[in-house]
């Protein structure tokens, strides 16, 4: 038997009862002092393994942890992860982990608790098979990572440049897949500027905001090219004051996807071309966009530790596939600066977000191996 899944399966109970624990402790994005929690005991584990730690506080979001540790080979690796969740205090309590046959279920042990072990248990089983032979390992765990207003994008972006791979640790597709690809996402705001009238005694004299919008958003929705990764939504329509009022004013909030950069770029021009027409005659429209998240391709570099990790789960007994998705996430600002990204190595789960979030038990020993063998291999492609 494979000497890092021998470990890992004796230290089974231990990862459980730490899952438990961890989960056990609310860490809603928007209250500081819960993350903070959280980032305290990872902090202590990390210290406890030997590595330098540094936090990043923030007034407003939980502090940023990142943890490094020189090794005595070639190969710098950053491990990706997020330490908030989506639930507010007294979730846990009300929902604490439970382990029925082989469903794990609790508040943010798919997103991602189970993920943060997965990469500390990784760490510890290279220990214990005394492999060092890698220059740096660095483990970043974010605490706004489920929020739109983002303070450690900054800190993303430059701790993953001049890494050989980063690995995020996000929980393995419902299937098993591994991710090698995510959308980009631009968000829009379009306001559309009428004219008021009674609608009435003259409605003929207003020009309504909401129906040229409606116009719009009909146009919008014909964008959609599902087959090639094209996806456009509005999300929120908002408008008019009163019902026997011809609306002057009304906003639409939307978003565009795509795999590629240059997808998004030519599609809003379509999108900024549509609002270029009047379908109501004297509406005028104003339209704005900001880039949430970039694009994550899939780029030779990535297939190639696609196919590496492929190989890596086939000696352990088990089949992955790479896969895409149009779901964002912070994977996608360490592969804007240009390293090879895998996502989704974290164990097998899914229903994240909800009361039934789970992952499976019985993919935590493999999951945590594949990481680790991961790790090795990467370290010992660049040495050579």
């Amino acid at each position: 038997m494979d000497t890092i899944v021998l470990h890992l399966q004796q230290q089974l109970e231990r990862y459980l009862a730490e899952l438990t624990h961890l989960s056990g402790i609310d860490s809603y994005s928007y209250d500081r002092a819960d993350v903070n929690r959280v980032v305290d005991e990872l902090e202590s584990r990390f210290k406890a393994l030997n590595f330098e730690v540094t936090r990043y506080p923030h007034e407003k979001a939980g502090d940023n942890l990142l943890a490094a540790r020189k090794g005595t080979g070639r190969g710098k690796i950053l491990l990706l992860g997020h330490s908030d969740t989506v639930f507010p205090h007294g979730t846990a309590a009300q929902r604490p982990v439970t382990i029925t046959g082989d469903t794990i279920l609790g508040p943010g042990t798919c997103d991602m608790k189970a993920g943060l072990l997965t990469g500390l248990y990784a760490i510890e089983a290279l220990d214990a098979i005394g492999f060092t032979a890698y220059e740096e390992i660095r483990f970043l765990i974010v605490s706004d990572e489920e929020i739109d207003e983002r303070f450690s994008i900054p800190l993303i972006r430059q701790t993953s440049r001049g890494n050989h791979a980063v690995l995020t640790l996000e929980a393995a597709r419902a299937n098993g897949d591994i991710v090698t690809a995510r959308k980009g996402v631009r968000s829009f705001t379009a306001e559309a500027f009428g004219r008021a009238a009674h609608s009435g005694v003259e409605p003929e004299k207003g020009r309504s905001a909401i129906l040229a919008l409606a116009h719009h958003i009909t146009a919008l929705d014909h964008l959609n090219d599902y087959p090639n990764g094209i996806s456009v939504n509005v999300g929120v329509i908002q408008g008019g004051r009163l019902r026997n009022i011809v609306p002057d004013y009304a906003q639409i909030r939307f978003e565009l996807r795509s795999y590629q950069p240059e997808q998004l770029q030519r599609y809003t021009e379509r999108i900024l071309s549509i609002f270029a027409q009047q379908p109501v005659p004297d509406v005028t429209f104003k339209v704005t966009f900001e880039d949430v998240h970039p694009p994550m391709p899939r780029t030779e570099p990535v297939a190639q530790l696609e196919q590496l990790t492929i190989a890596l789960a086939h000696q352990l007994g088990f089949e992955v596939k790479g896969t895409s998705t149009g779901g964002a996430a912070d994977a996608a600002f360490a592969a804007a600066e240009g390293v090879p990204v895998l996502d989704g190595l974290g164990p097998i789960g899914g229903l994240d977000h909800s009361p039934d979030e789970y992952i499976l038990k019985s993919s935590i020993v493999p999951r945590t191996a594949l990481l680790a063998h991961l790790i090795m291999a990467i370290a010992k492609r660049e040495t050579t």
